[in-house]
């Protein structure tokens, strides 16, 4: 199957620009054409064309840029492969490759079912999951990787592949956790969870209240239900109109929470409510639809970032005092902060074993920072000196830019697991072929 030339955009063509540029502009890409793919045809159609050429293959979705620049590359657009299926009955979704999770979040709604989506839903659905996926139903469920029944995947050769368990299970096993390393998945499907109800939303406090609200939350987390998930937003807000009035200009200290059991959220929040006077106060009930608002992240313009994380394997008073000094209002950080509770079934091996790292974590502390001067540098002071309460991890969704060198992708991923990614790697795509990512290279045939 060829190509049709509306579908191949080319430098100084028609809407190449728009084709190959992400939301995140930290890092731009000129790839030597980009690939709108329709269906999964087009996309095995632009990976064989791509290998004939002896170019590497980056994806792009729903607005992420590449990890690292798809100079010289074959882009594949997959954003127009939107389509959602879902099976009330099964509890299940089959979700294209382009789709974003609000998508899903709506076709499930309606039969009180809901997927493991992150905290935007106008992420992408597959890169999400393949990452691992940690939202705001996983401390009760898993990661959203956990929960993956089948994929279709296009690997180096061309080959559209039937991915599972039981046809494909070291590819199944590395493409949960592994991301694009290993071939353009098109589609998979998913489990979906019997929740329609939320007592959600976040608690702002303002800037004084910083200290006292962080050491409450470290200690209110130490007795959570699963059913509770929740995080801590810090953050410099800008006098800008878009911004609600009660928060305008003002640094702020966001506590999200998301609660999925029908009884006992208001009794379980209400410790943090006895802190101190809000800014704004937005935890109700709520249907599942509206997870996005508790969050509330904007994604709809184009913006520069250089996010950074580290998974933590404790926050005690010492740790809690270090992300003040570095991250509370006091230090006027060229930074935002969030701290993100895991734990809970984040920490249980899955039904079906993955690659997912992080599974020691309890907390995920994760940065965003610009390239004004002396941001990177503050941030990574920050990060060293939460060494001693680190386990020595990422998660791979949460890392930027920086983080595609090598030894940082390692971190993602226990050790030997690690060594089976790129044995993996060396069978499904021994000429790293899809290389536009963190990547993870094939190991190395013996001399």
């Amino acid at each position: 199957m060829n190509l049709s030339s509306d579908q191949v955009f080319r430098p100084g063509g028609h809407a190449y620009d728009r084709e190959r540029m992400g939301l995140n502009r930290a890092m731009e890409s000129r790839p030597a054409y980009v690939v709108g793919a329709i269906d999964e045809q087009d996309v095995a159609a632009a990976v064989r064309m791509a290998v004939a050429q002896g170019r590497a293959v980056g994806v792009m979705a729903t607005g992420h840029s590449p990890t690292v620049a798809a100079d010289g590359a074959v882009l594949i657009n997959t954003g127009r492969m939107n389509g959602v299926e879902v099976d009330p009955r099964a509890r299940t979704a089959w979700v294209e490759a382009g789709t974003r999770w609000r998508q899903v979040v709506e076709r499930a709604a309606p039969h009180g079912l809901a997927p493991l989506n992150g905290s935007s839903p106008n992420v992408g659905a597959v890169g999400y999951t393949t990452g691992g996926g940690a939202g705001l139903l996983g401390r009760r469920f898993g990661f959203a990787a956990d929960h993956v029944r089948r994929l279709r995947v296009v690997t180096a050769d061309g080959r559209l592949r039937e991915v599972s368990a039981d046809s494909d299970p070291d590819l199944f096993w590395a493409v949960r956790g592994g991301k694009d390393n290993f071939g353009v998945v098109v589609g998979m499907e998913i489990e979906l969870f019997p929740v329609s109800q939320l007592y959600g939303g976040g608690l702002y406090f303002p800037a004084d209240a910083t200290g006292d609200v962080l050491h409450a939350y470290a200690e209110w987390t130490r007795s959570l239900p699963e059913h509770m998930a929740s995080s801590v937003l810090l953050a410099q807000n800008p006098n800008l109109p878009a911004v609600p009035e009660p928060l305008r200009g003002k640094f702020v200290t966001h506590v999200r929470i998301a609660f999925s059991d029908a009884e006992g959220g208001e009794e379980l929040v209400r410790p943090l409510r006895e802190i101190g006077p809000t800014l704004l106060d937005t935890v109700r009930d709520m249907p599942y639809a509206e997870v996005g608002t508790i969050h509330h992240e904007p994604t709809d313009a184009p913006y520069l970032a250089y996010d950074r994380n580290v998974f933590l394997r404790d926050i005690s008073k010492d740790a809690v005092d270090t992300l003040l000094a570095h991250a509370g209002p006091d230090a006027q950080p060229p930074f935002i902060t969030e701290l993100r509770h895991f734990g809970g079934a984040y920490s249980r091996p899955p039904e079906v074993p993955n690659c997912v790292g992080g599974r020691d974590a309890v907390f995920c502390l994760f940065t965003g920072a610009t390239p004004a001067p002396g941001s990177l540098e503050s941030r990574d002071r920050f990060l060293a000196d939460l060494r001693p309460w680190g386990t020595g991890g990422t998660n791979i969704n949460f890392a930027g830019v920086e983080d595609a060198d090598p030894a940082i992708v390692r971190t993602a991923y226990r050790p030997g697991d690690y060594t089976r990614l790129t044995e993996i790697k060396a069978v499904y795509d021994p000429g790293n072929v899809f290389r536009i990512n963190f990547n993870i290279p094939p190991k190395a045939a013996p001399a």
